[in-house]
């Protein structure tokens, strides 16, 4: 069964859901932009027919064509109130992170899609990792023993270039900052693989460097599980020259594993006192080289959401999963502005909250 696929944002990472598509058998039977020309290179990226249709207007898009499954890769402000236009329409989904930039929209677009029995899928793609994926079959084994602590590191570059090439990056109102935007792939996984459930967070974020965005370049946190465990955040667009590392920690009290590489994708240590494998040759074996930090994830994922719709199941990332990274920005943030610990879970809260919050 080929699905009928259509895009709502062309911009860069529209690359990677187009392909996804592609690689997936999709029919890509539309294009949405409010830029023409970001359409037009699509096409001409992708060999599509000359003749595939192009929207200004998503709405036009979602009323005229039939589509089984939209992605939409916008700005993440314009996430929340575009799914939950398409899930009116009954169209499935998958969402570039964040899924929404206030809990209301994630917890509106969660509720419609069950009442529409539309599938919404946030695009969480480094959960698909080989290295992330055997981690995780460590989990559910609970070769970790007691999980003790687990750690988050994002130590990325950003210059001025980046926000200029697109001037909604680092508006509250549109995006957020390194936390929200740059480190809340590593930040699912790391409340993911710990087990998912949080008690407490203590946040400091700050603007050191980058005055001509409104929110924040370096973000530190603890986090307190429900399961007894500890969580350290630790993400920031500082580093000098260039990208440095995207880690991963989880250390139990039968076993410590690390992930690096340019996206989590290379497992760096492997330690289990069962010893039911051999670190180098698992090291050896769920180790990808992906040309940059958005990896290959986007196309299992897309596969996952594929059969999700067809056989008429919950997709392997939910708008759910989409929620909890989300809510752990927000209560980052909400700690950093109050000065003080928060408890979750977070039931209303909105990047709008901290709107001047770095304003000189």
């Amino acid at each position: 069964m080929s699905l009928k696929f259509a895009i709502i944002g062309c911009g860069r990472i529209s690359y990677n859901h187009i392909a996804a598509a592609i690689e997936n058998n999709m029919e890509i039977v539309a294009l949405c932009d409010v830029v023409a020309e970001n359409m037009v290179d699509k096409i001409k990226k992708f060999d599509l027919p000359e003749t595939t249709p192009q929207y200004l207007d998503y709405k036009e898009m979602i009323q005229k064509e039939k589509i089984d499954l939209i992605g939409i890769c916008t700005e993440s402000g314009k996430h929340g109130y575009i799914a939950l236009d398409c899930i009116e329409a009954g169209i499935h989904l998958v969402i570039e992170k964040p899924i929404a930039l206030s809990l209301e929209e994630a917890d509106a677009i969660i509720e419609k899609a069950k009442e529409k029995n539309v599938k919404v899928s946030a695009c969480h793609q480094n959960r698909f990792n080989k290295s992330i994926q055997k981690i995780r079959e460590a989990v559910e084994e609970e070769r970790f023993g007691r999980m003790l602590h687990g750690t988050a590191h994002i130590r990325w570059n950003r210059g001025e270039d980046y926000y200029t090439q697109a001037p909604w990056r680092g508006t509250w109102e549109q995006d957020g900052g390194a936390l929200m935007n740059q480190c809340i792939h590593n930040i699912d996984l790391l409340r993911w693989l710990m087990g998912n459930e949080i008690v407490e967070v203590v946040g400091m974020t700050d603007n050191l460097m980058h005055d001509f965005i409104q929110a924040e370049d370096f973000g530190m946190a603890m986090i307190k599980f429900a399961n007894g465990s500890y969580g350290i955040i630790e993400g920031t667009t500082n580093i000098f020259p260039r990208n440095l590392e995207e880690t991963l920690y989880l250390f139990g009290d039968k076993g410590t594993v690390k992930a690096g590489g340019k996206s989590v994708n290379i497992i760096e240590e492997w330690h289990f006192a069962d010893n039911k494998d051999n670190a180098e040759e698992v090291k050896a074996k769920y180790q990808e080289n992906p040309p940059n930090v958005y990896g290959f994830g986007h196309n299992p994922l897309y596969a996952d959401v594929m059969d999700a719709i067809i056989n008429d199941r919950e997709p392997y990332v939910t708008a759910e999963d989409g929620r909890r990274a989300l809510e752990l920005v927000l209560a980052i943030y909400k700690s950093s502005v109050e000065g003080k610990s928060v408890k979750l879970p977070l039931e209303k809260c909105s990047s709008l909250d901290f709107k001047g919050t770095f304003d000189k």
